[in-house]
């Protein structure tokens, strides 16, 4: 067999299948499902034909499922994973993602709930352009085939994505959608074109992506050092939603959401200012330009402006050639002035390199009422300044010479500036260090951007009714020069919309972080071709109830789809301002890497490696290694092909090994000796199942009796009872709140440890015994469908069954989730301020279950130790059939300071993973 399998390394799936088939035939041996008998050892062989049985089944017990969920009307419950960039093949990276997303959606089915599982493809990018100009293949066909391939990968993984769903970001039915919000975000004002620089390959004369840029600012094609060049570019003005986005934060559950708030807090910055926009005029004449914008936290101030600075690097230092200025006294008046849009009065603009700029900015308000060194500034330039301040006797500040601010105090000024900004649009409130998201690309493989160029009107917007816009053949990719959409003269030009004349569409695309910025609104009605999705069944099905991928997307990826959402919000399209309810951050898979200790600093291949002495060196040389784990990477040469591991382990091994050991978001060290574990473990589950239709089949024979005493009996069913609910409603807490799969699949392991400790000879006759072990079987099917449908078709099969909690005529994935039983205790956990646990209180799951917040409270002031705890402002929280919380003194900025309940519960669930896993 094992020669078999290694000379069928690199076939595809399909043929290893059909060796597999063909050996369990020679071998004269076949699984219970076929045959009636339960084969006495579950090996490699049994694995794999239990999977070849059932994988067709299951995929299509997925397909009626998913078509029975979509319609129906019960309480959803929407798993999304990140969609995959079409790369042709999946990574492990990719499999412990949908891994995860997988068990969590059987998870949910099992509970009655509608599940949207969707699946899709991110397929806009530089990777299929570039395909394209390495191998002369159009960038569709190489997507499109890719999707094929990764698709196939993900169909013998058995993940029950709702493929009816599916859909390319590259498609036209999708992209016009996207130009769409386009079109609406500029019709609100929120899409604008600027001049800015870009990296410019002198080489290839192209524009590069940063990621395209090595360590030393080489062009990663080329070679060329990369230059900046002007170009102008279209812009989201992101920066008039920094206040929504930070105010949205307070909305997420703070545990999960824990990492991405601070990252996304420190991303967007304090939102303790405006940024003012000032038109510019030169020589008295206005200039149709970009205006001048500048932040500011003294708004109020505005009156009071006596000039401007900006830095030698500001763009209009460039444009006027004065970037050169140095020294900390060289100054430079610009030949232009910028217009209050308070007191329509001229201010001059001044070059100042010694000039203490706001951080992130490049230019300054200069105010010399509220600043000395700009009232400093301002004599010494003989520019003229007024107070604009005044304090009264009881320390109230308020405006003067303000015009309409004058007699406000300074907060009511602060207010109505904000307010006239907005409404005239010269200002919105804003952090200092955030900036717009610039959004062209100068590609072609990129969702087109929907604007036409008209000498006579300027940049005019394609019609809704002339959506899509979509992309030409073009047959020359060079990678050079100007953007392949500039050389499709006949796409180019076209007639405005607004005057008819000749006129030329815009060649650059969008960045492709905007098709995936509401790509989670799409799946909700992926065939509507009337809108880009109906606003009834979003309010319905959002928002997203688990939202999973990696840790490298917490910051541009998310912000950019909460900044999408928050705006569709506005615009009465969707009921929740923010997208997703719980977010899982998964740690990317590592493998072990093998490094020279020199100045080279070289990868080696495992094979490259002599392990033969106390410590490994490198074969020929003797140079020693330094060995670590690492992202998996090709040039690193620690990556794991995943076919590779299905071909030797199968998928439910694969995705049970991938699942336990470590939490999700700890980085996973992958190591095929972790194999071994769950290895044992499957085949201690097979035994209990063989032990209890063995001990049915002799019975049937037979007509044996019990031979343990009543009180042995009932001794060893309490014990297994108290072990089922306790592992029921730990798996069933982490599967629901935390996410910790990990967890679960350490509590089901341990349950077969106590179902194993229970007398073979009370087995036949213990209600408890089989009660223990069918939950045990349909709490592992999330995780390992097929092991779990042929364990369940073992003991539904057997005589004398002595359990009506089941469906005995359905398959295990139909079953219900076990529920923990009515007079089992559970605790209301009272949680102080602090996260520390202060006491609980127990009691049967029927009277949890009917908990009030009143309820609680009482509860807990008519209990001896806790009656004089103080609960004014506490929070109470509870988990049907589980557990329930009352949190003191929840607030949000609280909850968010200090460690709370879920969150030491996540970490001591952890942490027991860790000590008996490490």
């Amino acid at each position: 067999m094992m020669g078999i399998l290694k000379r069928a390394t690199l076939c595809s799936w399909s043929r290893l299948r059909y060796l597999h088939q063909q050996q369990g035939l020679l071998l004269a041996r076949s699984i219970f499902s076929k045959t009636g008998e339960w084969p006495k050892k579950l090996d490699k062989e049994v694995r794999f034909e239990i999977e070849d049985h059932w994988k067709d089944k299951i995929r299509e017990y997925d397909l009626t499922r998913t078509q029975k969920d979509n319609a129906s009307e019960r309480n959803k419950y929407y798993v999304l994973s990140m969609f995959p960039y079409p790369s042709g093949s999946l990574h492990m990276g990719h499999i412990r993602v949908y891994t995860i997303s997988d068990t969590i959606s059987r998870f949910q089915r099992m509970l009655g709930k509608q599940v949207i599982h969707p699946m899709g493809w991110d397929a806009f990018g530089l990777p299929a352009e570039n395909a394209a100009i390495d191998r002369g293949e159009m960038p569709e066909q190489w997507t499109k085939r890719n999707i094929v391939n990764m698709k196939k990968q993900l169909d013998d993984m058995v993940y029950s994505f709702d493929w009816e769903r599916e859909y390319a970001t590259c498609d036209p039915t999708y992209y016009k959608w996207t130009q769409y919000i386009f079109l609406k975000m500029h019709e609100a004002g929120l899409v604008y074109q600027k001049e800015a620089y870009v990296n410019w390959d002198p080489v290839d004369q192209t524009v590069l992506a940063n990621e395209q840029i090595d360590e030393e600012g080489k062009s990663w094609r080329s070679g060329a050092v990369v230059e900046k060049k002007l170009l102008r570019q279209w812009y989201f003005q992101t920066t008039k939603y920094s206040k929504s986005l930070i105010e949205g934060l307070e909305e997420l559950e703070p545990n999960l959401w824990r990492d991405v708030i601070i990252q996304q807090r420190h991303w967007i910055g304090e939102c303790n200012g405006c940024r003012l926009e000032f038109k510019l005029k030169r020589h008295g004449v206005d200039l149709s330009g970009d205006p001048l914008s500048v932040f500011t936290t003294t708004p109020e101030a505005l009156c009071g402006v006596s000039y401007i600075s900006i830095s030698p690097q500001h763009l209009l230092s460039k444009r006027a050639g004065l970037e050169t200025a140095s020294g900390s006294d060289s100054v430079q008046c610009l030949d232009l002035k910028a217009i209050n849009p308070l007191t329509q009065l001229e201010i001059p603009i001044f070059i100042v390199e010694s000039e203490d700029y706001p951080t992130a900015t490049d230019s300054k308000l200069g105010i010399p009422c509220l600043n000395e060194e700009d009232k400093i500034f301002a004599e010494k330039n003989k520019l003229n300044f007024v107070e604009v301040l005044t304090e009264k006797a009881d320390g109230t500040e308020t405006m003067i010479n303000s015009q309409q601010l004058s007699g406000m105090s300074r907060e009511e000024a602060y207010q109505a500036v904000v307010s006239l900004a907005q409404e005239n649009n010269f200002g919105y409130v804003t952090s200092a260090k955030l900036h717009d998201w610039l959004i062209s690309r100068q590609r072609y493989w990129g969702t087109p951007i929907p604007m036409i160029h008209c000498p006579s009107c300027k940049a005019v917007p394609v019609p809704m009714e002339e959506l899509p816009v979509e992309l030409p053949m073009v047959t020359t990719f060079s990678g050079k020069g100007q953007s392949p959409l500039d050389t499709a003269k006949e796409w180019k030009s076209v007639k405005c919309p607004k005057c008819g004349g000749a006129a030329e569409r815009e060649t650059d695309t969008m960045d492709t972080f905007v098709d995936s910025s509401w790509y989670f609104l799409r799946y909700l009605d992926p065939r509507n071709t009337h809108m880009p999705f109906s606003p009834e069944m979003a309010n319905r099905l959002m928002p997203v109830d688990l939202y999973i991928g990696g840790k490298e997307h917490a910051v541009l990826h998310l912000y950019f789809a909460r900044f999408f959402n928050h705006f569709l919000y506005n615009q009465g399209m969707v009921a929740h301002r923010e997208p997703f309810t719980n977010l899982l951050t998964q740690g990317m898979v590592q493998g072990k890497t093998y490094r020279v200790k020199d100045a080279s600093g070289r990868y080696l291949k495992p094979e490259e490696v002599d392990f033969s002495g106390k410590k490994p060196v490198e074969k020929g040389t003797g140079e020693k290694i330094t060995v670590t784990w690492e992202k998996m990477s090709k040039s690193k040469n620690n990556g794991t092909d995943p076919q590779e591991v299905l071909e030797e382990y199968g998928v439910d091994l694969t995705r049970l090994n991938i699942l336990s050991g470590v939490a999700p978001k700890t980085p996973r060290k992958w190591d095929v000796s972790s194999y071994t574990g769950i290895i044992r473990w499957q085949a201690k589950i097979w035994t209990l199942v063989k032990v209890l239709k063995r001990q049915r089949q002799q019975q049937q024979q037979t007509g044996q009796t019990c031979p343990l005493s009543p009180e042995e009996m009932a001794s060893h069913e309490e014990i297994l009872y108290k072990a089922r609910n306790r592992f029921l409603k730990d798996v069933s807490f982490h599967l629901s709140f935390t996410f910790l799969v990990s967890v679960g699949i350490s509590r089901l392991q341990e349950l077969t440890t106590a179902l194993k400790k229970f007398p073979t000879e009370g087995v036949l006759y213990s209600k408890e015994y089989e009660r223990a072990l069918c939950d045990l079987v349909v709490m592992v099917a999330p995780a390992a469908p097929m092991f779990a449908s042929e364990l369940w078709e073992g003991i539904r099969n057997c005589a004398g069954r002595l359990n009506d909690h089941y469906s005995w005529d359905q398959s295990v994935l139909d079953q219900s989730w076990p529920s923990i039983d009515a007079e089992f205790p559970l605790p209301l956990v009272i949680w102080g301020r602090s996260g520390s646990e202060i006491h609980k209180i127990f009691m049967p799951r029927k009277e949890l279950d009917c908990l009030t917040p009143e309820s609680a409270r009482d509860l807990i002031k008519a209990t001896k130790e806790t009656s004089k705890i103080d609960l004014e402002g506490s929070a109470f929280y509870l988990h049907h059939g589980i557990m329930a919380d009352l949190v003191l003194n929840s607030k949000a900025d609280e909850r968010r300071e200090n460690t709370t309940a879920d969150d030491q519960m996540q970490e001591k669930a952890g942490n027991e993973v860790l000590g008996e896993n490490g």
